[in-house]
């Protein structure tokens, strides 16, 4: 399993590779410069300003010259400067916006686990009951819903009708006032309707799919034979059918995980929530090429991680699963 993880550490760095090169190369052909939004709109800048802005940045070298020396730079975690009026290293700027998103990530992650996989299990024992029509009715709503759509529904209803939760930021105004318990309690009231919206469509993507593998295994033999041999329906479910049923949901979970990281953007801008999603919805509009780049760059390797600890829980998850 070791030689495993490291083969796989390895085999991400061409992959890391051909991702900032592609991702590179869009961002620079797209149209206008990071200088437009300083020069177009101020009377006062000439030509001769304006080249010298794109000599400060450096955008009046060539595009492979430009990506070389930022990839000899980001060896060292060095992801340049941000073209913004603060001019903060890109580096500081994730770090400080990092934690946020991580953090929504993990709780949404551990939220759609703890919901779709006994839904599922639910759906699929109950087939053709009336709850089980009335749940998938509901999956199938909430995985249809656009989730800024409702993330607006929620706001509306328990931060504006009812009062009831905080609709923006991650902290009270009177947050240095509270105690220790109190701040924690604080956070989590903050980070219940973000965490909400980014995993609502997935608990019902993952709940529906959960039932449908859970119904093809118990068509196997195998189940058969265990409830001839008398054991328990419990056992039978949890033991046998469970593990089997949970193979392609990891391998699921591990694929979603760019669409978690993609959907933080719409999240953390509906909430106001100052996480990487955020970040990169500003820096795309100031068309900040350093900022970009970093962002995708930690995004990608996130990704990379995410599918490599699913095939790891896949090989936990399935004994007969060996790597050499």
């Amino acid at each position: 399993m070791f030689a495993y993880i490291i083969k796989r550490l390895l085999m991400m760095i061409p992959v890391l590779i051909g991702i900032t090169m592609i991702s590179f190369v869009v961002i620079n052909l797209a149209p206008g410069d990071p200088t437009d939004l300083q020069t177009e709109l101020n009377p006062k800048m000439t030509p001769e300003i304006v080249e010298k802005l794109k000599k400060h940045y450096e955008l009046d070298k060539p595009i492979h010259i430009r990506y070389v020396k930022w990839l000899k730079n980001i060896v060292t975690l060095d992801f340049g400067k941000s073209f913004a009026p603060d001019g903060r290293k890109v580096i500081d700027k994730i770090g400080e916006r990092l934690p946020v998103t991580l953090t929504i990530n993990l709780l949404s992650i551990m939220l759609i686990l703890i919901i779709s996989i006994p839904l599922g299990v639910f759906i699929s024992v109950n087939k053709g009951s009336v709850s089980e029509r009335i749940l998938s009715f509901l999956s199938l709503m909430f995985y249809s819903i656009p989730s800024f759509w409702f993330a607006l529904i929620l706001i509306t209803i328990f931060g504006v009708e009812l009062g009831l939760l905080p609709i923006s930021g991650l902290k009270s105004l009177n947050y240095s006032n509270f105690g220790f318990i109190g701040k924690i309690f604080d956070i989590i009231k903050h980070l219940l309707l973000p965490v909400i919206v980014a995993s609502i469509g997935s608990i019902a993507g993952f709940s529906r799919y959960m039932a449908s593998n859970f119904d093809d295994v118990l068509r196997q033999e195998y189940i058969m034979l265990a409830r001839i041999k008398g054991l328990p329906e419990h056992i039978v479910l949890r033991r046998h059918a469970l593990k089997n049923a949970l193979l392609p949901v990891i391998t699921i979970l591990g694929l979603s995980v760019p669409g978690l990281i993609g959907g933080s953007v719409i999240v953390e801008s509906i909430f106001s929530i100052p996480g990487m999603g955020e970040l990169f919805y500003k820096s795309v509009m100031s068309r900040d090429y350093p900022l970009i780049m970093g962002m995708l760059v930690i995004s990608s390797f996130l990704t990379l991680l995410g599918n490599l600890i699913a095939d790891i829980g896949y090989a936990l998850a399935d004994p007969r699963i060996r790597f050499k």
